[in-house]
């Protein structure tokens, strides 16, 4: 495995790791998570594909050197920076949660030319609700609701990222954060390397964007994987994103939460294989 720097076109370096041998895969991660949260889709994949899993700028214990504010907008240009850098034409990406968002993003303001196939885990295209739209976070998470969050991150940045997982709509996660179980543990632990106001920066323009107008725009083969008990979302909302994506597979994975792919990563891949190998 190896360990990687690229320059961002703003002067930015970003991290990356890189393993496996053959077509490039890129792997986009969530929301306070890092290149380390796929782990476990790294022998599957890597099999079969050279696999990139950059951390996102104010991700992964960087600390920032050109802006403290940077946007999904930056990301996903920086998606684009990296794939110069690779000279990789066009490639297969996959993103959870936040990298789901951040690819969206890219295909707005870059088109899908870039991608040959894309897939994408647990994730809504609007995070906030509101009188036409309960697809967002828990079904129930308005502007005011935002603004809470966002005053909670102020005041204890990583206990208010481990009550918007635990206070979902997943039964289990709600009672084993209440027990403080050793994997809360872990993620306190794990969360207290983010520098705070980056990371706050990067959440604010998520809540703010709306993608259900790129949606109709991905003319490429699509695999979605949503979990029937995330933390966050309904199967509406799955639904809802399969119904609007042209070339779209949608896998539920019974009783998983928000990470369906690391609760059965051999199931994932045998389905991201399966949609490579039939388009």
């Amino acid at each position: 495995m190896q360990h990687d720097t690229i320059t961002a076109d703003d002067g930015e370096r970003l991290h990356v790791r890189l393993s496996g041998k053959g077509p490039p895969l890129l792997l986009l991660h969530g929301w306070t998570s890092s290149h380390a949260s796929w782990a476990p889709l790294i022998e599957p994949l890597g099999q079969r594909h050279r696999l990139l899993r950059p951390d996102a700028r104010g991700h992964g214990g960087h600390a920032l050197s050109i802006t403290r504010e940077p946007d999904v907008r930056r990301l996903a240009r920086d998606v684009i920076n990296l794939l110069d850098h690779y000279a990789i034409e066009r490639v297969v990406a996959i993103g959870h949660s936040m990298g789901a968002l951040t690819l969206w993003q890219c295909i707005r303001d870059f088109g899908t030319e870039r991608f040959t196939h894309l897939a994408f885990i647990d994730q809504s295209p609007k995070l906030l609700t509101d009188e036409t739209w309960n697809g967002g976070i828990y079904g129930d998470f308005d502007a005011a609701r935002s603004q809470r969050m966002l005053d909670e991150l102020d005041a204890d940045f990583v206990e208010a990222v481990l009550r918007l997982i635990g206070f979902g709509l997943n039964a289990t996660a709600r009672a084993t954060y209440l027990r403080n179980t050793s994997g809360w543990r872990a993620a306190r632990e794990a969360l207290r390397i983010i520098d705070p106001p980056p990371a706050i920066a990067i959440w604010k323009s998520l809540v703010a964007a709306d993608y259900r107008d790129v949606l109709p725009s991905i003319d490429v083969p699509t695999l979605l994987a949503y979990g029937t008990c995330s933390n966050f979302y309904t199967t509406e909302t799955a639904r809802y994103v399969a119904a609007h994506l042209p070339q779209a597979r949608l896998n539920l994975y019974e009783g998983a939460d928000h990470c369906p792919h690391l609760l059965q990563p051999r199931r994932f891949a045998d389905e991201l294989f399966g949609l490579l190998d039939s388009a």
